[in-house]
C-alpha cells in the first residue's frame, strides 16, 4: 500500500472517532513507523510501505482511535530542543512548561556552577534541558514514582549527563539534604474533582499522581513552597509552574512563606504559567 493510501485511511479512521488533527496525527504515526521525517513522506507519497510497516501503522492508528496520546504511542515527545523518552508513568511534556527553562537559563551565567533541584521531575525534561545548556551546573531529580525516575535516568543517559544528576526516589516531605541555588517544579495543580472533565487522552492515559492537586488544586503547590524554603540557599530562586488562574493565590502563599515574588511569567498563549520567587 502506498504512503498516500495509508495516510488517507488513517485520517479517515481518526476523523470518524472525532480525534483532533487526524491528518497530522496520521502523518506523525506513519513517520514514526517508517523512521523518517514527515516531509520525506510527503514528497514520496507513491512509495509503497512493507506489509510489516502497514500492520504497525494500523495498530498505532487503533491506539490513537482509543484516545491514547500520540507521544505515548511513539514513546517520545519533543521539549525545548530535544526529544525525551516518555511512557504512561510520566506526564507528557507540554510546550507551556518551556517558559521555566527559558527563565532559569536567563538567571544562570554560562560558566556558573549552580546546584538545581527538580521537584517531581517526571521525565526529567526540565532539569535535563537546563543542564544541557549550563555545563557547569549539577542537579537533583526528585520524584515519588520509581517508574518515573527510570524514565528520567534513561533520558539523562541518552544525553550523556547522568553523572551530573542525582536521582532521588522520595516524597518531598522526607527529603532533607543539601542547599540549592535554584529549585524548579511543575507540581500537580488540577482540582481533584475537575480531573474527570479533562480530555480523554489526559485523564485516561496520563498518571493521576502528576495531575491531582487535591481538593483545591493547591495542596502540592503549598507543599513545594514550604519545603523549598528549607532547601534553598538565602536569595535562592524557586521557579514553580501553575495553572493560569492560580497566580494571585500562589503569590500570597509565597509571601507568607518567606519568599519575594520577582515575576509572574506568561506562556506563549499569554496565560500566567510560572512564578519566579526569591527566598528572603
Amino acid at each position: 500500500m502506498k504512503y498516500y493510501n495509508l495516510l488517507n485511511l488513517g485520517t479517515k479512521k481518526l476523523k470518524r472517532k472525532l480525534i483532533n488533527n487526524p491528518g497530522l496525527d496520521s502523518e506523525i504515526l506513519l513517520s514514526n513507523v517508517l523512521n523518517c521525517d514527515r516531509e520525506k513522506i510527503l514528497i514520496n507519497l507513491d512509495k509503497i510501505a512493507t506489509i510489516q510497516q502497514q500492520k504497525k501503522f494500523f495498530l498505532d492508528i487503533k491506539q490513537r482511535e482509543n484516545n491514547q496520546p500520540i507521544a505515548q504511542i511513539i514513546g517520545k515527545k519533543e521539549f525545548w530542543k530535544h526529544n525525551f523518552v516518555i511512557n504512561k508513568n510520566v506526564l507528557i511534556p507540554r510546550p507551556e512548561t518551556e517558559v521555566i527553562v527559558e527563565k532559569i537559563l536567563g538567571k544562570i551565567n554560562r560558566f556558573s556552577k549552580k546546584k538545581i533541584l527538580d521537584i517531581g521531575t517526571g521525565s526529567g525534561c526540565i532539569l535535563i534541558s537546563i543542564l544541557l545548556e549550563r555545563r557547569n551546573c549539577t542537579g537533583t531529580a526528585l520524584d515519588l514514582s520509581k517508574e518515573a525516575l527510570k524514565i528520567a535516568k534513561t533520558n539523562a543517559k541518552i544525553q550523556h549527563i547522568q553523572n551530573r544528576i542525582k536521582f532521588v526516589n522520595s516524597d518531598i516531605d522526607k527529603y532533607f539534604h543539601n542547599k540549592y541555588d535554584f529549585i524548579v517544579s511543575n507540581p500537580p495543580y488540577i482540582k481533584k474533582n475537575f480531573i474527570r472533565n479533562l480530555d480523554e487522552d489526559v485523564k485516561k492515559f496520563e498518571p493521576s499522581v502528576a495531575l491531582d492537586g487535591g481538593l483545591t488544586g493547591y495542596s502540592k503547590i503549598c507543599k513545594v513552597i514550604k519545603k523549598s524554603w528549607e532547601l534553598l540557599k538565602v536569595k535562592g530562586n524557586l521557579f514553580i509552574e501553575i495553572d493560569s488562574h492560580q497566580s494571585i493565590k500562589t503569590k500570597k502563599m509565597l509571601n507568607l512563606n518567606g519568599f519575594y515574588v520577582n515575576e509572574i511569567c506568561k506562556d506563549l498563549s499569554g496565560k500566567d504559567r510560572c512564578i519566579i520567587s526569591t527566598k528572603i
